[in-house]
């Protein structure tokens, strides 16, 4: 699975909002890696903020 599948996988299979840190923790992918995908899947619109440095798929 590639990074940026398992940081979506990641925040669909959370009861909450995540921050980049504890996708981080959980997936073992290195959290500026981990920033960069949640970047992009905030610009095709697959996850939002919904507060400051919390995301969560939609």
């Amino acid at each position: 699975m590639e990074s940026k599948d398992q940081v979506l996988s990641t925040l669909k299979n959370s009861s909450e909002p995540m921050k980049a840190g504890e996708i981080a923790e959980v997936t073992g992918i290195d959290k500026k890696e981990v920033s960069k995908h949640i970047k992009q899947l905030v610009t095709e619109g697959i996850v939002h903020s919904p507060k400051f440095c919390f995301y969560e798929a939609k």
